[in-house]
């Protein structure tokens, strides 16, 4: 063990990029190899300053940090942090980083084309041909287009302005609700969710998790997006309330949905998995090569300059850098 490291905790997956950047700079534990957790805390746990967490399936909460009175800084692979507790972090003088900005484009293009996939049936089709269909009669003619309709934006933040840009540029009219207006945007702004999706064709939620949008998307909200109301979730599981989906789904009170999060993921509901109007995709929203590189490289990256002194690269909205003393 070199002495004039720091040490790290590393929570998840040792993905490439992430070993190959935080191996030579620190002394990194990694916990998935820890066999006896209690003696871990107890012999090691003191020293850890800093934890890496390479995937968003790892749940980092509170009684876990609890167990490093050294900590300084968490940082983690994702531009979601739901998975981390931050809020424990922030009231305990801990910074928590995520992976902005360098997936945007990314996840804009997904929503785009689960968007396209959705409305005008494109996967279905596919399906239609491979089964040898289209031989013995033409495929329908899909019951939506995105001509005429107005997409409501569920959350306006970096990625739903990608997406809006991309939209616009497709002349379909955009909207969005969030808590506040986003600063600089000439689309409209709906406080009230309800009112947005009455008037709109298609709700695309790119909201945050976390408790403050669980079941944000609920049966009202889905009843006011109507019969002819398409539904696109990029955000988080956690946002829509799955069982209310469903039924409305099953009983038709909205058109059809595109999910690329689930409540329980792997996990993707029979009762979805069944009905041929809905589009799934396995949460692929940042999923290229190249993209999930730059993420892994950015919690590194966060790790590094904290550990020269500097500021971390992209700290959170509830643990600013520098953070506040530890109470």
């Amino acid at each position: 063990m070199a002495a004039d490291k720091v040490d790290v905790l590393l929570v998840g997956p040792q993905k490439s990029v992430i070993m190959k950047g935080l191996v030579p700079a620190f002394n990194l534990t990694k916990f998935s190899e820890v066999a006896d957790q209690e003696k871990f805390f107890a012999d090691t746990g003191t020293r850890i300053r800093g934890v890496a967490v390479s995937g968003t399936q790892e749940r980092v909460d509170g009684l876990l940090l609890a167990r490093f009175p050294q900590l300084e800084i968490v940082s983690t692979f994702g531009v979601g942090y739901d998975h981390v507790d931050a809020a424990w972090a922030g009231a305990h003088g801990v910074t928590v980083t995520n992976t902005p900005d360098v997936l945007t484009e990314e996840v804009a293009d997904t929503a785009l084309g689960l968007l396209l996939c959705t409305a005008r049936e494109f996967t279905r089709a596919e399906r239609f041909v491979r089964a040898g269909k289209w031989a013995q009669k033409g495929y329908p003619l899909s019951k939506a287009t995105l001509r005429n309709r107005t997409v409501g934006m569920v959350g306006f933040g970096r990625i739903g302005q990608a997406i809006a840009r991309r939209l616009a540029a497709m002349d379909v009219p955009v909207v969005y609700h969030s808590r506040r207006p986003a600063a600089g945007v000439s689309y409209r702004h709906y406080p009230s969710l309800i009112e947005m999706a009455r008037d709109v064709d298609v709700l695309l939620v790119i909201t945050p998790g976390g408790k403050e949008t669980s079941n944000l998307i609920n049966a009202e909200v889905l009843a006011a997006l109507g019969p002819d109301g398409i539904l696109i979730n990029m955000a988080r599981g956690s946002v829509v309330d799955e069982a209310a989906l469903i039924k409305a789904l099953q009983q038709k009170t909205i058109l059809s949905a595109g999910l690329d999060v689930y409540l329980n993921e792997p996990e993707v509901p029979a009762e979805l998995i069944a009905m041929d109007h809905v589009v799934l995709f396995p949460h692929l929203g940042s999923a290229s090569v190249a993209t999930r590189e730059r993420m892994d490289q950015l919690v590194v990256d966060n790790l590094v300059a904290w550990a020269a002194g500097k500021p971390p690269l992209t700290p959170v909205a509830e643990t600013p850098w520098p953070p506040k003393k530890r109470p």
